[in-house]
């Protein structure tokens, strides 16, 4: 029996210090940049409601096993060597699981969930070791998330070996379970349940994971552009697609590094309950902003190959939901993070959404390319009323100081 670590994997850091991003966590998220792509494939390739269901639940999948390790890593410490092997066995399987998702409901269902459970599950039993007896309650709380696991591995597992609708029932019973966990404490019989003031993580730590995960949603759609627009003629219209794609992926950078990621890294660390901030602000609201990006990469692509939509002129309802849509999840995503932020919803988010769904009866008329420009324009709109808005509130708290 290899006997417990007593907590030498874990990070050790000073008073007034915070947990560095170390490489090797960088060099694990190339994975996700693989992933983030496949996914993007994935739903043009399968521009219909069960294509964007499958998506959608691959998705949830994806930011689940990364959000965990980025958890798990805020713990342990990856200059340790066990804690390295731990990274490179979750980024080998991470790499089938990611190599799975194109084919995940058909072909290559089980080699997906086994590469999923493989990751879940093993990462959560190495955390076990990891804690040891240094820390009793987190210990506990590992023994109630490595139970959940076990029970919606098995619905991944089966569903591996199931086709159709019964693939689909199972696998979203599996992840219905695991995002019901950590809101309900993964309260396990004789377990009891786990608080968010067991979850003790260092909040700048986790916040700055959430944004490079962010940079990488954001570095794929910069991706999809460019290859897009090399495979093109470079016709005026060519070129203007090209620049209405890249000014909104600039945009959606400036709507969350302007202000967002700043102020979410401050208000974490100096929380008085990070555990809960963690849960709610990155854990689940960031899935909606990385989500917002993924699609909005989806409309660049179908603009750059289609900007006006002949012979029709028009763009399709799923384009429209695809063009429309992206922004709108990303919009969502931004206020509510927010919100957790400052305890008010940003009124230019709320404008831009509903700028947003007003567009959406007049994009059943429009060629791509506007719509797709229409939304560019919203969200400037909205990023510069924000920048405006709270750089007037800084200069008068600082009136207010002196």
């Amino acid at each position: 029996m290899i006997k417990p670590s007593g907590g030498h994997l874990l990070r050790q850091i000073g008073a007034h210090e915070h947990a560095r991003v170390t490489y090797i966590e960088l060099f694990f998220d190339l994975v996700f940049v693989f992933a983030v792509t496949q996914l993007s494939h994935s739903l043009l390739n399968h521009l219909t409601w069960s294509g964007a269901l499958h998506t959608l639940l691959l998705f949830l999948a994806v930011w689940w096993v990364w959000i965990y390790t980025s958890w798990v890593t805020n713990w342990l410490d990856p200059e340790r060597t066990p804690v390295r092997l731990l990274l490179l066995a979750l980024m080998l399987g991470g790499l089938v699981m990611s190599t799975s998702l194109p084919e995940a409901f058909y072909a290559k269902g089980l080699p997906f969930a086994v590469a999923y459970v493989f990751m879940q599950v093993g990462r959560s039993l190495f955390m076990l070791w990891g804690l040891g007896d240094a820390n009793p309650a987190n210990t506990l709380n590992f023994k109630r998330i490595t139970l959940w696991l076990a029970v919606s591995g098995t619905l991944w597992i089966v569903g591996g070996f199931c086709s159709g609708e019964t693939r689909l029932a199972l696998w979203v019973a599996a992840l219905a379970i695991e995002y019901a966990g950590p809101s309900l404490g993964f309260w396990a019989p004789g377990l009891g349940r786990s608080t968010t003031g067991d979850w003790n993580v260092e909040g700048a730590h986790l916040a700055e994971r959430c944004s490079l995960f962010i940079i990488i949603a954001l570095g794929e759609s910069i991706l999809v552009t460019g290859i897009a627009f090399a495979a093109l003629e470079w016709k005026w219209i060519d070129v203007a697609a090209f620049l209405i794609a890249f000014v909104g992926t600039i945009t959606m950078w400036w709507l969350y590094f302007d202000t967002g990621a700043d102020r979410g890294s401050q208000r974490i660390s100096h929380s008085s309950d990070p555990g809960r901030l963690a849960r709610l602000s990155y854990t689940y609201l960031h899935l909606l902003i990385v989500a917002g990006i993924i699609v909005s990469a989806v409309a660049d692509e179908l603009i750059l190959a289609h900007p006006l939509n002949s012979p029709g002129g028009h763009a399709e309802a799923p384009t429209i939901a695809i063009i429309v849509g992206g922004p709108a999840l990303y919009l969502l995503g931004n206020l509510l993070f927010k919100r957790t932020l400052s305890n008010r919803a940003p009124l230019s988010h709320i404008v831009g959404l509903g700028l947003l769904t007003a567009l959406i009866p007049a994009a059943l008329y429009l060629p791509p390319i506007l719509s797709g420009a229409a939304t560019t324009v919203i969200l400037i709109m909205v990023a510069t009323w924000e920048t405006v808005s709270l750089t007037r509130q800084h200069l008068r708290d600082n009136r207010k100081a002196t």
